[in-house]
């Protein structure tokens, strides 16, 4: 790290042993070495004014509803993806209807992109209880079981993998890289009628980081998909 930086040896050695902040552009190339969020690293190393502004930053732009998103723009977003696309839905049903975006599943998955989708278990209290919120009692619970039929055929497919959560879902998320779309959600209000944040990372910020903690925390708490219930 020392060569990297660019510093003697014992300087990276008390940044590690005695807690010391490095400068803020030894922060910087270290972050970036270690692709990890400047923030995370140093917790306490921003001022209030930066991390503010860093965090607006973020935010390319705001939709007032997910019907507003340009429907090009989905598969734009997942078309620049170079490491990793990332979905977190109940059912998602306008993606998985879209033929183009199982065809760009294939073909970012033989290019090497990590394709993560998850869905919700239909079986859930969670799934039961979105139904209700939107008072169309077992119709969640039925997109998604079709959702997951619609998906049989990328289920073998090297680099996309499935998996069925339980948790309360709090935004849809969808990921290229470090671009994303989150599609929040509001009590009673359908998703298509829920605004839509894009944003995308930038160092030193922290919302990205936050939303991409929680996509990885229900990841590792979801169960593989191998077939269509």
């Amino acid at each position: 790290m020392a060569e990297h930086v660019g510093v003697d040896p014992k300087t990276v050695e008390r940044w590690i042993t005695q807690g010391r902040s490095p400068y803020r552009r030894h922060r910087l190339a270290i972050a970036a070495y270690l692709r990890e969020d400047e923030a995370y690293l140093w917790p306490n190393g921003l001022p209030d004014g930066q991390r503010k502004d860093a965090a607006d930053a973020e935010v390319l732009k705001v939709y007032p509803h997910r019907s507003y998103v340009p429907p090009e723009l989905w598969l734009q977003l997942f078309g620049r993806a170079e490491r990793e696309i990332g979905v977190l839905v109940h059912a998602g049903v306008f993606l998985a209807e879209n033929p183009r975006w199982s065809q760009l599943l294939r073909l970012k998955a033989a290019s090497g992109v990590r394709a993560r989708i998850l869905l919700g278990d239909p079986d859930s209290q969670e799934i039961q209880r979105r139904g209700k919120e939107e008072e169309i009692g077992e119709g969640v619970a039925y997109k998604v079981r079709e959702v997951m039929k619609l998906y049989r055929p990328l289920y073998s497919v090297p680099g996309i993998e499935f998996r069925m959560h339980r948790s309360t879902l709090h935004n849809s998320l969808y990921r290229s890289d470090d671009e994303w779309l989150v599609n929040t959600q509001v009590y009673g209000v359908s998703a298509p009628m829920a605004p839509v944040l894009h944003l995308r990372r930038v160092a030193g910020a922290e919302l990205v980081s936050t939303y991409q903690q929680s996509f990885e925390k229900v990841w590792e708490e979801a169960v593989p998909i191998e077939r269509p219930s």
